[in-house]
């Protein structure tokens, strides 16, 4: 099923450059809508509580190098696809529907929203780090040419700076891609890029630590996070709204699920040492964002900024190490995505109205659009994290999991909720209420418009009355990747002991007070080993079917023979879940 939904958006878009002219739309809006279809099969399709990836793809692909066609799903990235896949089939029907591009090259325009569909649907289904890569750069190519042929006004200067500073962060990334593998090489004696196998053989701490650079550079770029945002103001003026609807709703989140996939697993000793420093950036971008979002007139800058803020608290659960903070950073991310999209979809539907992006010359448009008005009052309730809302579930559990890590931090970002409901409401009484100006027209949404909006406002208020259905589904895949870190920084308090012929996980008070692992998380996680007892791979939490004498669990996250007799017994590789 994986292979069906990541490559059905790129042959929808291939079949529409041979199409007839009058079919192409239609040809690329089908591939994304069995492309959505199939995603929503795949989350129902999904067992809740498995840390396992789900619908497993593992195929050779280049030998030589070690580089392996893997392809795999779990809690962390399935509604990710999910999203990736509303929001693309939402882009793509405003744009069918509206006629969009005006200037008769919808073959290339169509085109390149499919392979951009791939290329982000890859990012997320990727399992092997050198796949992540290609898919993660792949990204950039038609973003480029979607700005810098179809944007408008400085289209050139903002592909020319998306594309430098992009661009840098990927080949920083690209390299630390290949130091892993090789570095890891030389430990098992064959090079691999699959992300377990990297995730097994740790690296040493100082090679972990500037390798994890090289991958937060990019990160953070991608994201944007302050201060490395500087392509993202003349982006976001100069990209057309079906566009902007992608990169803010889901090009911005392959960032922040990289530190989850990647970094936490690969790097969990550079994770943990570079934590403060990671959650200095994410405060910084939520004060900064917050600030410029409700200094800005521009409707789409009021929009980029307050994404900064938002993906800034996104950053800050995941660094905050804990179960519950690194989960609501996973709902939040959906969230944001469904709530972003619709903020620019609804600046698309007043810029038809009024003629401009410019706050101070709006206002007035609720008069005869009420439901219009109240669609956006939805969106704009749930960009504020009303109590009741999706939001406020996904920042209850991102502030809770940095208050239980670094308190200090927790209060500093708790005012950027404040600051969310200054800009979101500022929007939305600029636009709707006051006079209406001179030129400017009041009228209800359009049919055309409004069967992609208010799907999008129905998963939002769905969401609101079921958080769980994000949050039951991530809890197991983002506890490993939070025991990765916990286990590589307070391994030497953790053990395992013997309880008639089985092993049990323990963890020491580090493990617990900082990143709360504990008894009742371990029975949350089943057990998966591999082979015979007495060897194998440990995946999971739970007990571990075993034989030999208790033993202890070393710094490099591998049981080490320990018992109070002082009787050897071979070792248990890699015991941990990455």
């Amino acid at each position: 099923m994986l292979n069906v939904i990541l490559w059905l958006p790129l042959a929808a878009g291939v079949l529409a450059l041979v199409a007839p002219r009058a079919t192409v739309r239609w040809t690329v809006l089908a591939g994304a809508l069995g492309t959505l279809v199939l995603a929503v099969v795949l989350a129902f399709d999904f067992t809740v509580g498995d840390a396992a990836l789900q619908h497993a793809v593992d195929e050779s692909w280049i030998p030589d190098l070690g580089v392996r066609y893997q392809l795999g799903v779990d809690g962390i990235s399935l509604f990710l696809v999910v999203l990736t896949a509303l929001l693309w089939e939402g882009a793509v029907a405003f744009s069918a529907l509206r006629g969009y591009p005006e200037d008769g090259r919808v073959r290339l325009y169509y085109f390149l929203l499919a392979l951009a569909e791939t290329a982000a649907l890859g990012a997320f289904l990727a399992q092997d780090l050198l796949l992540f890569v290609l898919f993660f750069d792949l990204m950039l190519v038609p973003f480029f040419f979607l700005i810098g042929a179809f944007g408008n006004g400085e289209r050139i200067v903002a592909t020319t700076k998306m594309i430098v500073y992009t661009l840098v962060g990927s080949l920083l990334m690209l390299v630390g891609a290949i130091a892993v593998a090789i570095l890891v090489s030389q430990q098992t004696g064959e090079l691999s890029f699959s992300m377990q196998t990297l995730s097994e053989n740790l690296l040493s701490t100082g090679n972990q630590t500037w390798i994890f650079c090289f991958f937060a550079a990019a990160f953070l770029v991608k994201m944007p996070a302050f201060p490395i945002h500087g392509w993202m103001p003349d982006a976001y003026r100069a990209a057309p709204i079906p566009v902007l609807v992608l990169l803010s709703g889901v090009l911005a989140k392959v960032g922040a699920y990289g530190f989850l996939r990647v970094a936490l697993p690969i790097f969990p000793d550079a994770t943990a040492d570079l934590q403060e420093l990671v959650l200095v950036i994410g405060v910084a971008s939520i004060l900064y964002g917050s600030v410029m979002a409700f200094t800005q007139n521009d409707t789409r800058l009021v929009a980029g900024y307050s994404s900064v803020a938002q993906l800034g608290f996104i950053t800050i659960g995941i660094f905050s190490l804990r179960p519950e903070g690194a989960n609501g950073a996973v709902l939040q991310m959906v969230n944001h995505g469904l709530v972003v999209a619709g903020i620019f979809l609804i600046i698309a539907v007043l810029w038809a109205r009024t003629g401009t992006d410019d706050l101070r010359r709006m206002g007035g448009q609720a008069l005869r659009a009420p439901v219009l008005a109240a669609l956006f009052l939805v969106v704009t309730l749930a960009t504020l994290a009303m109590p009741g809302s999706a939001n406020f579930i996904g920042e209850f559990y991102i502030l809770n999991g940095v208050f239980q890590s670094k308190i200090v931090f927790a209060f500093v970002a708790a005012t950027g909720v404040a600051m969310a409901a200054f800009y979101a409401l500022r929007l939305y009484q600029r636009t709707m209420h006051n006079r209406l100006p001179e030129g400017a027209t009041s009228r209800e949404i359009s049919l055309r418009d409004g069967v992609v909006l208010a799907p999008l406002v129905a998963v939002i208020v769905g969401l609101a009355l079921y958080p769980g259905l994000i949050l039951d589904r991530g809890e197991a895949s983002v506890a490993g990747k939070i025991e990765a870190v916990a286990m590589a920084d307070c391994a030497d308090e953790s053990f395992a002991r013997s309880d008639g012929g089985r092993y049990v996980l323990a963890f020491g008070a580090c493990a617990d007070d900082r990143y709360g692992i504990n008894d009742e998380l371990e029975e949350q996680i089943r057990n998966r080993l591999d082979d015979t007892p007495g060897g194998g791979r440990w995946t999971g939490y739970g007990p571990v079917v075993t034989t030999d004498p208790l033993v202890e669990l070393s710094t490099r996250g591998a049981f080490s023979p320990h018992s109070d007799d002082n009787s050897s017994a071979p070792s248990l590789p890699s015991p941990f879940p990455r």
